[in-house]
């Protein structure tokens, strides 16, 4: 038995109760004593009802409790002793304050049952549910992204089903073996494509052309050109069976996509004209430039890659860091390249020859980099580089922590949201597997019937599972809390959900 130290109150027009009611209620197995005069501080509460049990019928007390004992005066309630803890706060302290480790939306089931209204909760707490919210919708759309991966539209006919299959393989790599191999596929083109590349610069695998220039190797080329066609016939193929044509083409990544193969088709386009057009200066420019954009067909990895997408997510909502980061430097920059030139002007040999030139000085030396082509020859200037050294290596510093921290929080969000998700679809495949046994009570806590014992224990789980809670998404946040909390939430975990049958 666990309660609150005994406190008298006062009633609504100031004078002292006259009567102390002990109540005896026993919740989840946990009894607890509580008082009269304090429960009727808020008499819409369900505990408050308790108060006047005694001029209750049996009918009208088995409303409020799941059972009463009518010789020891206990009222039994079917609910989870650690969330009553929290929820008995409000009558003793005024508001109530969510504990580490308890599922929200289950709480706020808990308060509906208890007749408590959701303005009694503390304003972290609703931050926090409003985040858990958030969490849940995203599983949700997670949720119905793998129904359609796997069922597809069934009213889809002739072409547009032809479509839809299309589009799951070129852009659903775990929707299908086939597709997971395409995905494979595409990303040894890249990293092939990457290397070609790189490899091409390289002298000593170079040939002379007719005018004895050094241009990259046949062979080479031929690889190059064979990794062009991949991605091409990829992002057409992704291109004709996208269901929002515009939306596709201005993503960020299918541009990408073509800007890794627009080089190739303009230097072919060119050469196409002949020599006369290639021997033009500017063209031979374009050209070059168009060549180097090659380079940008390594950020196709990220399509591929969920830890870079989780990186580019934590770099966005790490802007405020960066900002300040670019803020410090920039100020830092200004400040010591033009005190460097005010120490070193004077120097006969000195390689500070302006404030401007003297910025690359200024960042190389709080970066940390130190080329040592400029560098001071006072002592004056010296001892101006070693403090901004120590400036640049703390202003670098402070803002890497939140980088860190954002990374590591979007990482484990999504591997919490794809677990939820195949955790939801897992309940979904078992409930239809037993449509065929029977039916779920609809309401949250009646009495169930006994799970089959003929099924499996998914099965079993999923029954229970559904029984307990009216199905919804908001069951899956028991498993996000196990992952976010480890173990503290695992008691929670198994009141909420009930899965051990």
């Amino acid at each position: 038995m666990w309660g609150f130290q005994r406190t008298r109150y006062a009633d609504c027009n100031g004078s002292e109760a006259s009567e102390e009611t002990e109540i005896v209620v026993n919740i989840g197995g946990v009894k607890q004593v509580l008082y009269g005069d304090v429960l009727t501080r808020f008499p819409e509460t369900r505990l408050a009802e308790l108060v006047d049990s005694s001029l209750k019928s049996s009918e009208e007390i088995s409303l409020i409790c799941d059972d009463y004992d009518p010789d020891t005066g206990e009222f039994y309630f079917d609910r989870d002793p650690e969330a009553f803890k929290c929820i008995i706060e409000l009558y003793y302290y005024g508001e109530i304050h969510m504990k580490r480790g308890i599922c929200p939306i289950c709480f706020m089931k808990e308060m509906e049952f208890w007749k408590i209204d959701s303005d009694f909760l503390d304003e972290c707490c609703k931050s926090h549910l409003k985040e858990v919210e958030d969490e849940l919708a995203e599983i949700a759309e997670k949720v119905r992204t793998i129904l359609v991966d796997r069922e597809g539209d069934p009213s889809a006919r002739g072409w547009q089903r032809f479509q839809i299959c299309l589009w799951r393989l070129m852009e659903k790599p775990e929707s299908s073996l086939p597709a997971h191999i395409i995905a494979i596929v595409s990303f040894i083109f890249i990293l092939i494509s990457s290397v070609v590349m790189c490899v091409g610069t390289i002298p000593d695998l170079q040939v002379e052309d007719s005018e004895g220039k050094l241009t990259e190797h046949p062979v080479l080329e031929v690889i190059e050109t064979v990794c062009i066609g991949w991605f091409t016939i990829e992002y057409l193929l992704r291109l004709i069976s996208s269901p929002n044509k515009i939306k596709f083409v201005l993503s960020f990544m299918n541009i990408i996509d073509f800007m890794a193969i627009m080089p190739f088709y303009v230097v072919l386009i060119l050469t196409s004209f002949g020599a006369g057009v290639m021997e033009l200066a500017n063209v031979q420019q374009a050209v070059q430039a168009l060549r180097i954009m090659r380079i940008a067909r390594i950020f196709k990895l990220a399509r591929h890659s969920s830890g870079l997408q989780t990186l580019t997510s934590a770099l966005k909502s790490s802007l405020k860091e960066l900002g300040l980061l670019l803020m410090y430097m920039g100020v830092g920059v200004f400040l010591f390249s033009a005190l460097g030139y005010t120490m070193e002007q004077n120097h006969p040999d000195t390689l500070f020859t302006s404030i401007p030139q003297s910025f690359w000085w200024a960042v190389i030396t709080m970066t940390t980099v130190g080329y040592g082509d400029v560098y001071p020859k006072t002592t004056l200037g010296r001892c101006n580089a070693a403090i901004s050294f120590l400036c640049g290596v703390i202003a670098i510093a402070l803002p890497i922590h939140p980088i860190i921290n954002n990374f590591v929080l979007f990482y484990n969000k999504q591997q919490v949201l794809e677990t939820a998700a195949k955790h939801e679809i897992e309940l979904m495949e078992g409930l239809s597997r037993l449509s065929s046994h029977t039916h779920p009570t609809q309401g949250r806590y009646l009495s169930r019937p006994a799970a089959d014992s003929r099924m499996s224990k998914p099965a079993r789980k999923a029954f229970v599972h559904a029984d307990r809670w009216d199905w919804n998404v908001k069951g899956m946040h028991c498993v996000m809390e196990q992952c976010y909390y480890g173990t503290h939430a695992n008691t929670h975990a198994r009141s909420c959900s009930n899965l051990d049958v």
